[in-house]
């Protein structure tokens, strides 16, 4: 099969998807002309001209309250936020009306839109462009999140997402847009709140997504030169959250770490566990254990960064402190 970079799965995956359905169009900063701030939308603009393909000023809020009005009345819009850090200016569009509507209008209206966004640490640019706020989306009810961890996934859940008639946030990891992987060239769809094992084993499981899910499978090859055995399990959608799979997973394993890239307090790791506890306790021989960014703001420093965010032997670590 052919292998092609994480970003340009994101683009064909959109232009399938505008090929397919008129009404799916692109809006964000720098989308149309520049192609994107990393090249996720380059082309578009050329194939599918200004009218779906659309560059806006520099207002998050706009942007995504722009996004909704088109959705609500029958559009399919894929609008892009540069960076995570920024969705804080969109927050009330995002949280207080494209989460709420279909509840509010009991269902008569919905709001197919995509909110394309990017985050993670890993090219040392600092507190403002480096967070990982996915537990901020997590927590609101009516938002979808997607975070995919490979150029696979990648099309299959963005392709899902634009097909979708909820509110979705897709978060990308600014590290992985560079990476390659195999995609196949036929139309395919990945479901929304379905989890995937990228590794059996049997002495551990480890969760963990996005770019850590990379971390996780470099810890888990480590481990097996001590013998231990872990069963790396990829979310791919926090929510909906495939929490069946994981207790699966733990009900063999006996044994749970979860890997996130966001700080510690209040994390996606914080509620994976507390559902391993509610319906899986019994299954569990030793405490959950969570691995995740330091309670900082993310450094500039090359050092400092590497220092607040987990890493493989953190991972290896945690797994460890629970298996002998």
């Amino acid at each position: 099969m052919r292998e092609i970079l994480y970003k340009d799965a994101l683009v064909e995956a959109m232009r399938e998807e505008m090929e397919r359905d008129e009404k799916v169009f692109v809006m964000g900063e720098d989308v149309a002309i520049y192609g994107g701030a990393y090249g996720a939308t380059k082309g578009l603009y050329e194939q599918f001209g200004e009218d779906r393909v659309r560059d806006t000023a520099i207002s998050e809020s706009a942007i995504v309250g722009a996004a909704i009005g088109a959705a609500i009345t029958g559009m399919r819009p894929i609008a892009e936020i540069m960076y995570i850090d920024f969705i804080t200016q969109a927050m009330d569009q995002l949280v207080n009306q494209a989460a709420k509507m279909r509840y509010m209008f009991g269902g008569k209206t919905t709001v197919p839109m995509v909110l394309r966004t990017e985050g993670g640490a890993g090219r040392c640019i600092a507190a403002h462009h480096s967070q990982s706020l996915e537990a901020w989306i997590m927590h609101v009810p009516g938002l979808y999140l997607v975070m995919p961890s490979t150029p696979y996934d990648a099309k299959g859940l963005l392709k899902a997402s634009i097909r979708d008639d909820n509110p979705v946030v897709f978060i990308e990891h600014k590290m992985l847009y560079g990476m390659k992987g195999e995609v196949p060239e036929a139309d395919y769809i990945i479901p929304l709140g379905v989890a995937d094992i990228k590794k059996k084993g049997s002495d551990v499981t480890i969760v963990a997504y996005s770019r850590q899910l990379h971390v996780a499978m470099e810890a888990a090859t480590e481990l097996e030169k001590d013998n231990i055995s872990a069963e790396v399990i990829d979310p791919r959608t926090l929510k909906p959250l495939d929490i069946d799979t994981i207790l699966t997973s733990v009900k063999k394993t006996s044994k749970l770490v979860i890997v996130s890239e966001g700080y510690k307090t209040g994390n996606v790791a914080s509620e994976i566990a507390m559902l391993v506890m509610e319906h899986g306790f019994d299954l569990l021989d030793a405490p959950v254990k969570r691995v995740c960014a330091v309670d900082v703001p993310v450094p500039m420093s090359p050092v400092l960064e590497d220092a607040a965010i987990p890493n493989k032997q953190n991972v290896i670590n945690a797994v460890k402190e629970i298996c002998q």
